[in-house]
């Protein structure tokens, strides 16, 4: 059977209440779907809820489909929508955070970010899923961390017409009628939405990070975690750029330069008395580390938290830390090591 007639006959079965006629109709989207939730909540475990209620939606409304739209359209529609209701459920989330107590002076504060990584490992199988020609920003691009926390920063609507135009490639008419708005109202929102991009981005002039799993991408990673293994500050911040982040999301604060840095981790290494112990992972297309702080009541080391490297030619120059150890079970990371 051609493959035009074959799709019409599985949604026709799927209409009348055939699951796996469904399944075989969405589950090609599943992934790339959790990605765009992602990019848009910035909540892995958001994204994922959301994709299950966008599905939802979609077997319960699947008799009003037809079939004007690709099936991939009207789930991203979808998708777009219940991640807008989210945000809006969010909107009831705390504005401050509580600073993290006996650190040192910030280089400055921030407004929370609430972020979290994204596993490569999910990333797999989503080549085929190439933007369309209205696409301004490559696939990696859009994933990095950088990226997705200048998203989080944006207003829903300016943070969803970006999303569905500059890194999924939707044109305007077509992100309009998912948004159910018109033409100018996403063109303005695609405006807003560049220049607070452009201002929170590192600049385009910035040397490119290694290419992954290349020799010297491996090499700056390696001295990295024989650092932090050894507790040799001094090596972590010869590491840095001179203008290197640090961050923790959601954290308000914010670490910038060799010296700040260097303040920070040496404060952080004293209240802990011994060395962190670290396993290669990687998330949103970077290296990171799953890192276990040492029991001294046993020779076990225990899950302390999640840290990945922005690189910049064969230097560091953002460290990002998130404390939540829930995440170590995305990453396939072990629940402890063991001496």
């Amino acid at each position: 059977m051609p493959g035009d007639a074959l799709a019409e006959a599985t949604l026709a079965r799927a209409r009348v209440g055939d699951e796996e006629a469904f399944r075989r109709l969405t589950e090609p989207h599943r992934r790339e779907l959790r990605l765009h939730c992602y990019r848009i909540l910035g909540s892995l475990e958001d994204a994922e809820d959301q994709v299950q209620e966008t599905l939802l939606a979609a077997w319960r409304g699947l008799e009003a489909f037809e079939g004007r739209a690709s099936m991939r359209s009207w789930l991203y529609r979808i998708a777009t929508n219940r991640c807008l209701n989210a945000l809006r459920a969010r909107s009831r989330r705390p504005k401050e955070v509580q600073a993290m107590a006996d650190s040192p002076e910030p280089t400055r504060r921030t407004a929370p970010v609430w972020l979290e990584p994204y596993p490569d490992v999910l990333l797999e199988g989503l080549a085929e899923a190439t933007p369309g020609p209205a696409a301004r920003y490559e696939t990696k691009e859009s994933i990095e961390l950088a990226f997705i926390a200048a998203l989080q920063a944006m207003p829903p609507r300016q943070r969803v017409a970006l999303v569905l135009h500059d890194v999924l490639g939707f044109g305007r008419g077509e992100a309009a009628q998912m948004l159910d708005t018109g033409e100018a109202s996403v063109k303005g929102a695609l405006q807003r939405a560049r220049a607070a991009l452009k201002e929170r981005l590192p600049a385009a002039d910035r040397e490119r990070a290694p290419r992954r799993d290349s020799a010297r991408e491996r090499r700056l990673v390696g001295r990295f975690a024989d650092a932090v293994e050894s507790g040799d500050i001094d090596e972590i911040v010869a590491l840095l750029t001179d203008d290197a982040r640090l961050t923790m999301p959601p954290q308000p604060l914010e670490y910038q330069g060799q010296r700040a840095i260097a303040a920070f981790l040496s404060h952080r290494e004293e209240l802990r008395g011994t060395p962190l112990r670290v396993v290669p992972t990687r998330a949103n297309t970077q290296p990171a580390f799953g890192c276990y702080l040492p029991d001294a009541q046993a020779a076990i080391a225990r899950p302390y938290g999640l840290l990945v490297l922005t690189l910049e030619g064969d230097a560091i120059a953002g460290i990002t830390w998130f404390g939540d150890t829930g995440a170590f079970r995305r990453f396939g990371l072990p629940r402890a090591l063991r001496d």
